[in-house]
């Protein structure tokens, strides 16, 4: 199955890239929507994120369609005209009015409802469209959630908490001349259904899907399983009775064959919910007189007590149901907290894992003890692959991993054969040893006596293998501190074929990016490497699929590769001159075997500066173009956005990229400058070559999601979008040791080249960030307030000390690093702070390292200095923002900073010579938000982003 996926900031698609594995993942600021199956997707702990089958790739963002009655007259907006309105804001008398909404011109943006998600047939012959509301209200958010062992659940429901969901499904045929056919409904749910977990049979006869109505009336708001005919679209319950609900806390089911599928359900003998003693038994005690060493980075909603772990059983432990499409049901196996099930190629096995006790009040579920067994379909047990103890010791340092065997999988190829990895230095990635990893394979039931195969052994750690067949897989592996990653040709069943290195490359060089070999679904419904021929040829063929990064921005290509010679040949390649388009997938794969280069078909997405995201078929040999899709522009009203990526050089050297928004119709000539928006995050690279590498393309649309700075071209401002922020550690130097320096000198060379340019007014240029980007928000107002008038700083993290055991890409501890620990805080800076600063933060932030706490004592030694600031915690609001309400408040309280400290200051704003009168809010009760301009009250309001074990991140 196929899934397309949009990303912050544009419509695009997530590309799995196996021979090129990136030192981060990117992220996103919206709220997450549901995912629709766990069925071949795996959290992957980076550089090592690949495995042999494709990801699912589910929607995270929504972007606006066109919303006609928000759309302006003339289709443009002039920035003139943008900026008068910011006058709304010269009476504050009604600060503490609750929630509050931000101009039309951002509104209406937002507002406009989302296009859908789309997701193909495994014969890649009919297509689904995935329909979809607009952003939720705070109530949906204000339902009780537990937070247990990292994860937050909605007791009613059974799942997690603030799940999203898909109001309707519609089914399209594609046609032999590729156009899609009309559509054909789901029909038959009950009224208000919403729907989650959508997959397709393997045979794609039939959808399965979860539905839940009213979560405010006892079961009904538990989920229950639908079957789906996709011919006729008519959809009934999967269980004929109404007492069975779907657990989805963790896996929730899968297709084991064409006929049945096996759930994960709420036992029926479940019983009451455990009760909290009025009075504890005794003291929380913590012991570690072994004097072992445990450091864990900042989790959040860790197990506090044994009532937190009666409540984790209670709500995570699931009866697995088999179910058959005639009514057939069978519990197999006991209750247990079930967390994955894979089953065979062949269907004749299910890899089954689960977590028991004890647990841990130090780590989350993740880390608790794991075991994993082998059962036939009918739920047999045939053995046990592993026991994992309790995880609580996992070194800090990246690559580090669990001891034990590790991602154990089926071969993609094979009917039912296991691999898997197994450390060699004990998980500590500061142990030099070699091998550092083994793989190991076996089949599902060995012969009495036999011992697994060693597969390959690995000097850097394990990354994962695209399988193609017993004469051909590619093992990947990699090392984050050094950036190296490595891609191997193996040949599985011929022993006396000695692997060989086929790339040996640095991850951040993205120029020496070869691509990812397209994979083929089989008629098991696995996922292999495609093979293809060429008439009168007997190379050795695949293709790999190419991000394209050159220094004029990212040109997509596919090319053909002979796997033995290494010579390539290019098939395809994006429209460079005015479009940006990209790969999605091969849809050519329904016969078994190689495939013939002249029939080959792929969908490839297509967009421009000023053209949404559309999809279209791509046929060999002449490479027609179908398109497939017709999503209205979501904001017609910047249809003619303008937009340069630009290229300008830091005084130490580094070449710095960015992405320059001006408003539809301004000229810089007759215009004259404009307030300015500067958003980022920075990066951490290795070298200065790969730091100053182009990253993007200037053809990408300007996807703008519910809390993008893009907003602001709607109300005339420049926005510089990503200016790179390169923080670099070559050798043995380690890049944050001159994070500071190295921050100041790329936001001055930023500015200086939109000054240059004559876009920006040097007076009125704002910087802001989202979580690591908050931080740089605060550290540039506190090191380098003369370049910026104002600040805006989101869910960040400022205090590096409440975070001792490492954050973001920063793996040494506090103890170890104490004064780059001391000189990264903006918090031991808050006295340099004099320009205005607006922090927002969620009030139940749950990322590891952005406690809320971080803003609320950031605020208060701010406040302690007489600095002009203000806080505002949402409500119900995790790391990133949800609800409606929010967001248009952030949006509001955003443009209001803007208009103040922006549009409207002086070359002293915010300094100790500029006393504002403007008085300090009360806490709202509905709001909860506190500001000061300076030496008021002092009246006290007592994450890096997804600062993950061994997952960095390096852009937003």
């Amino acid at each position: 199955m196929l899934r397309l996926h949009k990303v912050y900031h544009r419509l695009s698609l997530l590309h799995f890239s196996p021979l090129s594995l990136p030192s981060s993942l990117p992220s996103s600021l919206s709220p997450p929507l549901p995912r629709l199956s766990l069925r071949h997707t795996h959290r992957f702990s980076l550089p090592s994120m690949v495995t042999s089958r494709p990801r699912n790739l589910a929607p995270i963002t929504a972007l606006p369609a066109e919303d006609s009655a928000a759309a302006a007259s003339n289709g443009t907006v002039s920035s003139s005209a943008a900026i008068t309105t910011f006058a709304d804001y010269e009476d504050d008398s009604s600060l503490g009015a609750g929630y509050r909404v931000p101009p039309p011109e951002i509104k209406d943006i937002v507002d406009a409802p989302p296009v859908p998600s789309l997701s193909f047939s495994p014969l890649r012959d009919k297509i689904l469209f995935l329909k979809r509301r607009a952003l939720p209200p705070l109530s949906e958010l204000a339902r009780p959630e537990e937070k247990l062992a990292g994860v937050r659940i909605d007791g009613k429901s059974n799942c997690r908490s603030r799940m999203s969901f898909y109001t309707g499904i519609g089914i399209h045929r594609i046609l032999p001349d590729d156009t899609l056919g009309p559509e054909t409904e789901v029909h038959g749910l009950p009224e208000g259904a919403k729907i989650n977990f959508v997959t397709w049979s393997p045979d794609g006869r039939h959808l399965s899907f979860s539905i839940r109505v009213n979560q405010e009336d006892g079961d009904s708001s538990k989920f229950t399983v639908w079957i789906a005919d996709v011919e006729t679209g008519m959809a009934r319950p999967l269980f004929q009775s109404p007492d069975i609900h779907l657990n989805a806390v963790f896996e929730n089911y899968v297709w084991v064959d064409n006929f049945s599928l096996l759930v994960c359900t709420i036992p029926l003998s479940r019983g009451a919910l455990p009760k909290k003693p009025l009075v504890p038994s005794g003291p929380k005690i913590q012991s570690n007189e072994e004097k072992n060493i445990i450091q864990v980075r900042t989790f959040q909603d860790l197990l506090k007590d044994e009532y937190d772990e009666d409540l984790f059983d209670y709500y995570a432990r699931s009866q697995l149901v088999l179910a058959s499409l005639d009514g057939a049901t069978k519990e197999i196996g006991p209750p247990a907290v079930y967390t994955s099930m894979d089953p065979s190629p062949d269907h004749k096995y299910v890899l089954i894992s689960s977590i028991h006790r004890p647990y841990s009040f130090t780590v989350p579920c993740g880390r608790f003890p794991k075991k994993v067994e082998l059962w036939r379909a009918d739920g047999k047990l045939v053995r046990e692959l592993c026991d994992l103890p309790l995880a609580e010791d996992i070194p800090i340092a990246f690559n580090s991993v669990r001891r034990g065997k590790r991602s154990i999988n089926w071969r993609s190829d094979k009917p039912s054969s296991l691999y898997w990895v197994e450390t060699q230095d004990g998980g500590d990635a500061k142990v030099e040893v070699s091998p550092r990893d083994i793989i190991y394979t076996e089949p599902a039931e060995p012969l009495d006596g036999e011992q697994p195969a060693i597969l390959h052994k690995l000097d850097l750690r394990y990354g994962g293998i695209s399988w193609c067949d017993d004469s051909l897989a590619l093992v990947y592996e990699s090392w984050y501190k050094t950036r190296r990653i490595r891609t191997w040709v193996i040949s599985p069943g011929a022993e006396d074929v000695a692997p060989r290195i086929l790339f040996d490359r640095s991850s951040e060089d993205v120029y020496s990016d070869p691509g990812s070999p397209m994979l083929r679904r089989t008629q098991a419904g696995t996922y292999v490497i495609a093979r293809i021929k060429k008439e009168n040829d007997e190379g050795r063929y695949i293709i790999l699929n190419g991000s394209g990064a050159t220094p004029e921005g990212n040109i997509p290509f596919l090319d053909l590769f002979d796997i033995n010679s290494g010579k390539k040949e290019r098939i395809w390649e994006s429209d460079k001159e005015r479009y940006y388009e990209t790969v999605v997938a091969l849809m050519s794969d329904q016969e078994e075997g190689d495939l013939h280069l002249d029939l080959l078909k792929i969908l490839i997405s297509k967009e421009s500066k000023t053209e949404n995201t559309q999809y279209h078929f791509v046929r060999w040999p002449d490479k027609k173009l179908v398109q497939i899709t017709s999503f209205p522009h979501p904001y017609p009203q910047l249809e003619s956005l303008q937009k340069e990526m630009i290229r300008y050089q830091r005084k130490d050297g580094v070449q710095l990229t960015a992405t320059l928004y001006l408003p539809p119709g301004y000229n810089p000539s007759t215009d004259g400058p404009l307030p300015c928006l500067v958003w980022s995050y920075p990066g951490e690279f290795k070298s200065k070559e790969a730091a100053g590498q182009v990253r993007g393309s200037p053809n990408e649309f300007p996807g703008i999601g519910p809390t993008s700075a893009l907003l602001w071209l709607a109300r005339g401002f420049a926005i510089l979008s990503g200016p790179t922020i390169p923080i670099i550690g070559e050798g043995d130097e380690e890049a944050n040791d001159r994070y500071v320096e190295q921050l100041v000198a790329s936001a001055e060379a930023a500015v200086e080249e939109v000054i240059r340019r004559g876009v920006a007014h040097p007076k009125k240029i704002a910087v802001g960030g989202h979580s690591y980007g908050a931080f740089m928000t605060a550290n540039l107002l506190a090191h380098a307030p003369h370049l910026f008038c104002c600040g805006i700083a989101r869910s960040g993290a400022y205090n590096r000390t409440l975070t001792p055991f490492g954050f973001q890409n920063e793996d040494r501890t506090l103890w170890e690093a104490t004064n780059t620990y001391v000189e990264m805080s903006p918090f031991m800076s808050a006295n340099k702070i004099k320009k205005p600063i607006l922090l927002i933060h969620g009030e139940e932030d749950n990322n590891s390292g952005t406690l809320t706490m971080q803003s609320d004592r950031f605020f208060t030694a701010l406040k302690g200095h007489g600095a002009l600031c203000r806080l505002v915690i949402l409500p119900y609001e995790s790391h990133g923002y949800t609800a409606r309400e929010s967001i248009m408040h952030v949006l509001w309280e955003t443009d209001r900073w803007l208009y103040k400290y922006c549009v409207s200051s002086s070359s002293d704003a915010g300094s100790d010579s500029v006393k504002e009168k403007e008085s300090i809010e009360t806490t709202d009760a509905e709001k909860k938000v506190v500001a000061t301009s300076g030496g008021g009250s002092k009246e006290e309001s007592d994450i890096e982003y997804d600062e993950v074990h061994s997952l960095p991140r390096s852009s937003l």
